[in-house]
This record gives structure tokens, sequence and C-alpha cells, in this order.
């Protein structure tokens, strides 16, 4: 995994030059930006749980066959599996929201991913709702102003929902 200045130093060094204004400038935008980064991840890690939880329950409430006998989170067991991917899921994203790089949510949580759920027969299309679930509360629990630091961070939050929608997607 890189992060986004490792990443930058690693493209230049791999092509022998020094780091362009452009890379200078978006990691001064990755610096500027360090607080508000490090709120929105605070704001997502602290509310994990109720994320999660209130996901799942919005995801059952829409879908219940998935709870009833022969759906795909029916018994304890299953359900725990269910909430414990949410979670992997929702982790990683705050770690590739703390890297500013989706490389660690693509490779060591989406990649095969899809295929797992297709051969153990769980619904994609229902985590993939479940994950949009946990993307609406995610934002709207990052968005909220009180107690955060000063300033805009709408561009954050843009890259927030690009990794929600990623990992959404990788499992459809």
């Amino acid at each position: 995994m890189l992060d986004a200045f490792a990443k930058v130093i690693a493209q230049a060094d791999a092509r022998g030059e020094f780091l362009s204004n452009k890379q200078i400038e978006a990691l001064e935008t990755i610096v500027g930006e360090g607080n508000k980064r490090l709120d929105v991840i605070n704001r997502i890690t602290s509310n994990a749980s109720a994320i999660v939880t209130n996901s799942a329950r919005s995801l059952f409430a829409e879908q219940p066959q998935l709870i009833q006998p022969g759906g795909n989170a029916y018994t304890n067991r299953r359900m725990a599996a269910c909430l414990r991917d949410m979670d992997i899921i929702l982790r990683y994203i705050s770690y590739a929201m703390a890297a500013g790089d989706s490389s660690v949510l693509d490779d060591r949580c989406l990649n095969g991913l899809r295929e797992t759920y297709q051969a153990l027969g769980t619904p994609g299309a229902s985590v993939a709702v479940a994950v949009q679930k946990m993307k609406e509360a995610s934002i709207s629990i990052a968005n909220d102003l009180n107690g955060i630091s000063a300033g805009d961070c709408q561009s954050l939050i843009s890259e927030l929902s690009v990794y929600f929608d990623r990992a959404a997607s990788a499992v459809v």
C-alpha cells in the first residue's frame, strides 16, 4: 500500500524526474486538508458500529427475504458474517481515506470479493445496497459541522463517496 506521498514519489523516481509543480500542488492540498481528512476518518471510525448496524437494519427492512428462513442472512451465524463483511468494507474505506488512495481498499478488500460472494451464493446487489447505505450514513456523519475543524470538506466528501462507490460496484 502506498499513501499519496509515497505514490507520487515512486512515480517520479521510476521516471528519474523531480516532482512536478502539479504533483507538489497535489501534495500541498493533501497537507492543507489534513485536519479535515482526520476529522472525516475519526467520525467514521467513532461511529462505525452504528453505521454498520443501522445500514444493515435498513437493508433488512427493504429486503426482508434476506433474514427469513433460506435467506442469506438467516441464522445468527450468517447475520454475524454479513455484519462482519460490512464492517471490513467500512474499515478499508477508512484506510483508503487515510491514505488518500484506493489501493489498500482494492488490494486487501475488494479484489476477488465478487467471486467469493458468487461462490457463496451471496447476492452482490444486496451487498451493494448495504454499501450505499453505509455511504449515506458516513457522509451524513462526516458532514456534521459540530466539533470539527473549520473549512470546506466537499472534496474529501467526494473522495469518500468514490471509495464507497468503488466498493459497491466491486460486489455486483
